[in-house]
């Protein structure tokens, strides 16, 4: 039973790491949606009206963001894009990482270093995500094809 308790924990863990890679990108779009839904939902619109605000806006945020960093020509203006994807990205890796290692680490030094490790690690994978995203839609648009060879 500790054997199995054991490897259950280990992929428990792997999976909640794994999704807080994956759905690092959608971060701003998170925060945006729940703004705008608590914010039409303080305005009167109802729980289902919030929802469907609340669901549009976020999806919205993300596609113009994968769109201007796609379409924009200008380094810097891309990177600003990124860096306003990858912020709240970094944020939330922080607070995630900060909350696992105190599972296992009792000195809050250690903890605080874990944690700016893992906001660091979150931030640079959904900046790198994004910047992945806009140039295979970059690609595609120009009918840029890979060599089979």
């Amino acid at each position: 039973m500790l054997a199995l308790g054991l490897v259950l924990n280990t992929l428990g863990i792997g999976l909640f790491c794994w999704a807080i890679f994956a759905l690092a990108v959608y971060a701003l779009p998170f925060f945006v949606a729940l703004s705008i839904g608590m914010t039409a939902l303080h305005s009167g619109a109802g729980l289902i009206g919030a929802l469907l605000i609340a669901t549009a806006g976020g999806a919205l945020t993300l596609v113009l963001g994968q769109v201007a960093v796609a379409v924009t020509r200008p380094l810097a203006l891309r990177i600003a894009i990124a860096t306003a994807f990858a912020v709240p990205a970094a944020v939330a890796g922080y607070h995630v990482v900060f909350a696992v290692s105190q599972i296992g680490v009792p000195s809050l030094t250690w903890r605080e270093v874990f944690a700016c490790l893992g906001a660091v690690c979150v931030g640079v994978t959904a900046w790198m995500r994004l910047i992945a995203l806009a140039e295979t839609a970059r690609s595609s648009r120009m009918g840029v094809v890979e060599n089979p060879t």
